[in-house]
Parts: C-alpha cells; sequence; structure tokens
C-alpha cells in the first residue's frame, strides 16, 4: 500500500519538474520581440466639460403644488424610514426625526450628532430647494455630510417626497 501512495507522489513530483523544465526551455528558445507602439491603436474621447450629475437640480417648486403627499409617505418609507422617523417627537435613528424639518435649520434635532458640514449649515433653514438638491444628490448637497444614500433622480419622486415632508409639521409652510 505505501508503495503505491509513493508511485503517486512521484508521478506528481515528476510531473511538475517536467512542466517547469519545459517552461524554461521555451523561454530559452523563443524571445518575443515587444512592440514600441501598441498595434491597437484605440482613440480616447476628449473629456466632458462638467458631469451631468454635477448641476444644478431642476427647480422643484412648480411641481410642488401637484405633488402627492400619500405617495411621498410611501417613497419615504422604502427610502428613508430605515435611518428617520416621522413621528411628532418619535425617537431619533441613525438620522435625525424629520417631523417639522421643512422650514426648519439644518441642523433642526437639538442633541443629534450632526455631520461638520451640516452644523456648518445649522443658522440656513430647510427650504424647498435646499431639500430637492439634498435629496438629488447628499453629498453633492453638502459635500461632508455622513448621509450614506446616493440620492432620488426622478424630480417628480423628490416632489412627493417634500410634500410629504411638509405636512409632517403642525404648521406647514406655505408653497411657493
Amino acid at each position: 500500500m505505501s508503495l503505491e501512495v509513493n508511485k503517486m507522489f512521484a508521478a506528481v513530483l515528476t510531473a511538475g519538474v517536467v512542466f517547469m523544465v519545459t517552461g524554461v526551455i521555451g523561454d530559452a528558445i523563443v524571445h518575443p520581440r515587444r512592440l514600441e507602439t501598441s498595434a491597437l491603436a484605440v482613440a480616447t474621447p476628449e473629456p466632458a466639460a462638467a458631469p451631468a450629475a454635477a448641476a444644478a437640480p431642476q427647480p422643484i417648486g412648480p411641481l410642488l403644488a401637484a405633488a402627492n403627499p400619500d405617495t411621498g409617505r410611501q417613497i419615504a418609507q422604502r427610502a428613508c424610514a430605515s435611518c428617520h422617523n416621522f413621528a411628532q417627537g418619535g425617537p431619533n435613528g441613525v438620522g435625525p426625526n424629520l417631523w417639522g424639518v421643512v422650514g426648519g435649520p439644518h441642523a433642526h434635532v437639538e442633541g443629534f450628532n450632526y455631520s461638520a458640514a451640516l452644523r456648518a449649515k445649522a443658522a440656513e433653514p430647510w427650504d424647498y430647494e435646499a431639500l430637492n438638491a439634498f435629496l438629488t444628490r447628499p453629498s453633492a448637497a453638502i459635500p461632508g455630510t455622513r448621509m450614506a444614500y446616493a440620492g432620488m433622480s426622478s424630480i417628480n419622486q423628490r416632489a412627493d417626497v417634500i410634500a410629504f415632508l411638509r405636512s409632517l409639521a403642525t404648521d406647514p409652510v406655505p408653497l411657493p
């Protein structure tokens, strides 16, 4: 039995040595010539002046009159509820409670650990256009925010969510 195991081990070892010697001999016989320039010329387009995503979002004001807060509630439940609470006096989650966010200051919840970028805007109110820009792409609207959300590309969905957020107040901010 041990003789058979030795034969199998010797066969594997011999095969490895043969492959290694074949590679060394092949490298010694064949000397590939390196090209000075690439054989395939690939045309590279000129870089665009600025990406479209960096552009300011379309104004939200005209769409708010027709926005549906109930649709916005459904969208917010899917996209925001894992981190935010919407109930008046409700607890903060990973993100702050969003009751009264529309018209309130950027750092509207006392005691919440906002990023330095959001604390720097604490004196500015969350107006409709600021919310629109933030919901479009938070990292572009407030560079340095800790909010890990890619953004919402549909302006109609943003309008619905903003209309829902507007309803989260005892005295909603008037529409523009």
